[in-house]
């Protein structure tokens, strides 16, 4: 036990209990007299007064307490503070060991699971851990049986559970994630067989403007045009629709009126290159007229051939950038726990649930910069970003505004996932941590459920799991402490 503990146990006054006095008590009420009797020789009575901490949560779990008088308090430690569970005066009321009849290879180490502290001056009747496994495992070995039956049966099914639950949101997120690489890659493969044209078209217009025995003054003066318009089409404003559609019906007409045949198959790719009827006119005036038509494709072809390798550029850029998202995302090549900035973890989240999030649904990032990094294990607090942002998306039915929002809540670190869907009903809003609550359909979800979130971020983390909801505005709060834990 702690020192306090230790302390409030030594300056106890420990006496015997009789079978008779035991027999009081709804616990042993039913037990017969030889029973009776040998509680009373392995149990013994003990007094802590006002204050004193009886048992303390993490220390061995060496005894079964049941209360005989006084008020005692149970606790659980929640991020950092004392939260009291329960308070009772009931006489008979039991805590401490009541798993010792499990056997040690099937839980490993047993320990406290709370804090008992004696409100008032109490009395305790104490029989030793060991004790009381042996008492219930030979006294009533069916009910033992039932019971062992019972908790390796929700532990062992809550882990397989778990464990496909965890294959199922992998799957998801690997179909996510080549959904997402396939476009980049399609468009790369598409945009190098264009390209392969485009180059063997300007293999071939260079061989016709050869044989056309072109002046070197000529060649010199095409080759510095189309320095000039590539140049010109990086710096390329975006143009809209109704915009991009005006300027090609011009150049369209220009390139008739000169007599050129595919003016509007041209007119695109200079409207594409940022070229105007000035810079046609330009053109025209600085190659001779019969090498007019050759040149401008020609020059159409180098705009393209422009346009193609940065169409690859980009698509590489974008294939590089999610397979980084997915090496953030999985963590593989850092350590388990490490100060981390929480905007890395969420956006790489939201990378990897683009798919899912669709075009419908607008993301606003409310990021707070500032705020300092944090000691966790950012594996699995993606799993969590990942969960709720997967469950915010759900709740909108693919059509909504999706927030996420971080800031600072005194020397914790907030991270809001919010969703402007129906809302959650306050008959739910007390059930959604609880194990294996869901209210998707079978298949639906990424299988990581809110009670794993919870124990991520409660137990592994220290911090803070709450649910805010009315109907346009649900808001999942998590809140991380930025400095280590004490340890226990």
């Amino acid at each position: 036990m702690s020192e306090q503990s230790g302390a409030a146990l030594s300056g106890a006054n420990q006496t015997s209990l009789t079978p008779a006095e035991l027999k009081t008590l709804f616990l042993f009420e039913k037990l017969t007299d030889e029973q009776l009797d040998w509680l009373a020789r392995q149990g013994s009575v003990q007094h802590y007064p006002a204050g004193s901490v009886v048992l303390a949560e993490g220390d061995p779990a060496e005894g079964f307490y049941v209360l005989l008088s006084g008020t005692i308090a149970l606790s659980r430690r929640i991020h950092g503070d004392e939260v009291e569970t329960v308070r009772t005066d009931q006489r008979g009321a039991y805590a401490g060991a009541t798993q010792a009849y499990l056997r040690d290879n099937e839980v490993g180490t047993r320990t406290y699971g709370a804090t008992m502290r004696a409100i008032s001056d109490s009395t305790f009747f104490v029989l030793p851990a060991a004790d009381f496994g042996t008492m219930i495992r030979e006294w009533f070995p069916m009910a033992i049986h039932l019971l062992e039956g019972l908790f390796l049966g929700m532990r062992n099914t809550q882990a397989v559970v778990g464990q496909r639950e965890r294959l199922a949101a992998l799957g998801s997120l690997t179909a996510g994630l080549m959904h997402e690489l396939n476009n980049p890659a399609t468009a790369s493969v598409r945009a190098t067989a264009a390209l392969r044209e485009r180059v063997a078209g300007m293999r071939s217009k260079l061989g016709k403007l050869a044989d056309g025995e072109i002046d070197l003054v000529e060649l010199r003066k095409l080759t510095k045009l189309q320095d000039s318009v590539i140049e010109r089409a990086a710096k390329a404003p975006r143009l809209t629709a109704m915009q991009a559609s005006d300027a090609e019906d011009k150049l369209g007409d220009w390139i008739e009126e000169h007599g050129i045949d595919g003016a509007w198959d041209l007119a695109p790719v200079f409207v594409g290159g940022g070229l105007d009827v000035d810079c046609l006119e330009e053109i025209a005036g600085s190659v001779a007229p019969e090498l007019l038509d050759q040149s401008l494709r020609w020059l159409a072809y180098a705009l393209e051939t422009e346009q193609l390798m940065t169409d690859i550029e980009d698509a590489s850029a974008r294939i590089s950038s999610l397979v980084a998202a997915a090496k953030r995302y999985s963590q593989l090549d850092r350590a388990s726990h490490q100060w981390i900035d929480v905007h890395d973890g969420l956006d790489s989240t939201l990378v990897m649930l683009a798919h899912k999030i669709g075009s419908k649904i607008k993301v606003v990032r409310e990021y707070d910069r500032t705020l300092p990094k944090i000691p966790a294990h950012p594996a699995e607090l993606n799993q969590v970003w990942t969960n709720l942002i997967d469950n915010a998306v759900q709740a909108m039915n693919g059509e909504g505004t999706l927030t996420v929002h971080t800031g600072r809540d005194g020397e914790r670190v907030l991270v809001e996932i919010c969703d402007t869907g129906p809302g959650v009903p306050e008959a739910l809003r007390r059930r959604v941590f609880e194990p294996f609550f869901t209210t998707k359909p079978v298949g639906e979800g990424t299988g990581l459920g809110l009670d794993i979130s919870y124990r991520i971020v409660v137990n592994r983390h220290g911090g803070d799991l709450t649910l805010e909801s009315v109907p346009g505005d649900t808001r999942f709060e998590v809140r991380l402490p930025v400095a280590e834990p004490p340890s226990n």
